[in-house]
């Protein structure tokens, strides 16, 4: 099989063509690997390219260095990657190798010059492929027949495939995700071997667990994807509560579709939300899988407030919230939005975030300095700040100043 000189237009750009010239004329076999091959037989331009050789990483560094190319990042060499950069663009460049032993998370490694070989420690078969820089697609396992028929499955056996490396479990669902052409077309052999190996997650950072599971969250299928992970027990072992709420979590699936809301435009967290019951739940999953406070924040915010934005009888509601979080909490102004248009999306209220959109943030009138000049003691300050803001926004936010100051008890403050 090969790939249309129209298709390897778009990879054979000059830096690529100056690289594999440096290993064909040092003798070296050189292909991509990986993803950029199954882009390209989907007919996708891929974003990035790997490289295989059946160079070691000492004759890699020799050649570059013969040659004047600037090599970056060698942490990789243990495992025979070596990077280059070339024309303000990273290649990496990994020697053909066998995995001789694993513990589920390492690997200890073996340089090959086999193409088979190598193929045959990857995950997926339509991972698997390897394709030469004339446009020959290199595939030992079917990968490019599973690609055309949509079909998602190991290389040989499933249950070692596993082993090797137990986040390959995650990696099944999010490229299930990818090229799957329904929502429950799996093999069932296929999940029997995750459900017998699902105990193997526990070896799994949250790192590298949450990175797998944030765009399987926001994919294709993702509701039907994060119950089929739960009906396979993955649950406990990524961070999930034992009830996880598959219904509801379908349901917000479903109106946000309906509501003509984007799934791939929510945020991971958002609907990730929908099947925990509280905030302690949440706490849980984020102790498991080390999130960002970004995220971290997004997800107590619809935990803490989704009721309330599904409940919501005006826009004046909603207005309240916001002035809350940005001159209440003194919240950054971009983000407290972000949060509030989050939980409006799990609601569905679609009518409030184009209110959002078109409404500015007034400015509190009021400043602890003028608060001070009223002769209300400093450490009460911050608490007539508070009933200064609720008298406010009372008024829809009209009070200026002076009438403001004027709500003031100052035998509350004594």
């Amino acid at each position: 099989m090969k790939i249309k000189e129209s298709q390897m237009a778009s990879v054979l750009r000059p830096e690529v063509k100056k690289l594999a010239n440096m290993f064909s004329d040092y003798g070296y076999e050189l292909r991509i690997a990986g993803g950029a091959v199954r882009d390209l037989l989907l007919g996708n331009v891929p974003h990035d390219l790997d490289f295989a050789t059946t160079a070691t990483p000492e004759e890699m560094k020799a050649m570059f260095e013969t040659e004047g190319v600037r090599m970056i990042n060698s942490s990789g060499e243990k495992h025979g990657t070596v990077t280059v950069r070339l024309e303000e663009e990273n290649f990496e460049c990994t020697t053909l190798r066998i995995d001789v032993e694993t513990d589920g998370r390492h690997a200890v490694v073996q340089f090959t010059k086999e193409w088979e070989l190598d193929a045959n420690r990857r995950d997926l078969t339509i991972n698997a492929m390897f394709l030469g820089l004339d446009g020959t697609v290199f595939d030992y396992f079917e990968g490019s027949k599973h690609l055309q028929d949509r079909l998602v499955t190991f290389v040989g056996d499933a249950d070692k495939r596993i082993q090797e490396d137990y986040l390959r479990i995650l990696r099944y669902f999010r490229f299930y995700g990818r090229i799957a052409n329904g929502p429950d077309n799996h093999k069932p052999e296929v999940l029997e071997s995750i459900k017998a190996n699902v105990d193997g997650l526990r070896k799994i950072s949250g790192e590298r667990i949450w990175v797998e599971l944030r765009k399987i969250i926001t994919g294709n299928y993702g509701d039907d994807l994060l119950v089929k992970m739960v009906e396979c027990g993955i649950g406990p072992y990524i961070g999930f509560p034992e009830n996880f709420n598959c219904d509801n979590m379908r349901t917000v699936y479903k109106k946000c579709k309906e509501a003509g809301i984007p799934i791939k435009e929510m945020h991971h967290m958002t609907l990730l939300a929908s099947g925990f019951s509280n905030e302690e739940e949440c706490i849980k999953l984020i102790t498991r899988i080390k999130c960002s406070k970004r995220e971290q924040e997004i997800m107590l915010h619809i935990i803490r407030f989704r009721d309330f934005a599904m409940q919501a009888a005006s826009f004046k509601e909603i207005k309240d919230h916001i002035v809350d979080l940005v001159i209440g909490e003194r919240r950054n102004k971009d983000i407290s939005l972000l949060y509030v248009s989050e939980v409006l999306k799990y609601a569905c209220r679609t009518d409030y975030l184009e209110n959002i959109k078109e409404w500015d943030i007034p400015k509190f009138p009021v400043s602890g300095h003028m608060v001070l000049e009223k002769n209300i003691p400093r450490k009460k300050t911050k608490l007539a700040m508070v009933d200064m803001l609720e008298e406010w926004k009372k008024s829809d936010f009209t009070l200026n100043a002076e009438e403001l100051l004027e709500t003031l008890d100052a035998t509350r403050y004594q």
